[in-house]
């Protein structure tokens, strides 16, 4: 597989794990990373999990009922390192609340490769846009 299509999968798999309420397994994409968002900095696959874990409402089936679309990816590789920029669509549809767009923004990556492929060296997190996230959202 080439560096940008793995590089892509990694993007794309961030959004798989949070919409399936797997927040160790989005904490594993920043073992050795960090990611910074509107709560700040945290660093680790233990604090990016606690993050998530104490900020996203789960749900009765295990998921916060979200949708992340992940658009306009544009990635440059030099040697074993990347960097990467994208747009990222929220959905979310749950129990009182239609099917609707709850937050939009953006990502700015950075990547290493190691000997067991691309990780995450950075993820700063805008949110451009935002919508209902009253049930997205611990307050």
């Amino acid at each position: 597989m080439d560096d940008h299509r793995a590089l892509e999968n990694l993007i794309f798999s961030y959004a798989a794990l949070v919409d399936a309420g797997d927040f160790a397994g989005v904490g594993e994409l920043f073992a050795e990373g960090a990611f910074a968002g509107s709560g700040g900095v945290v660093r680790g696959a233990a604090e990016v999990e606690r993050m998530l874990r104490e900020s996203v409402i789960v749900y009765e089936d295990g998921t916060p009922r979200t949708k992340h679309v992940t658009t306009n990816v544009a990635l440059e590789v030099s040697g074993a390192t990347a960097s990467g920029r994208a747009y990222f669509t929220v959905l979310q549809a749950v129990p009182g609340l239609p099917l609707q767009t709850i937050a939009a923004g953006r990502y700015a990556d950075s990547f290493t490769r190691g000997e067991s492929g691309w990780r995450f060296s950075e993820r700063r997190v805008t949110v451009d846009l935002v919508g209902d996230v009253s049930r997205h959202l611990r307050s």
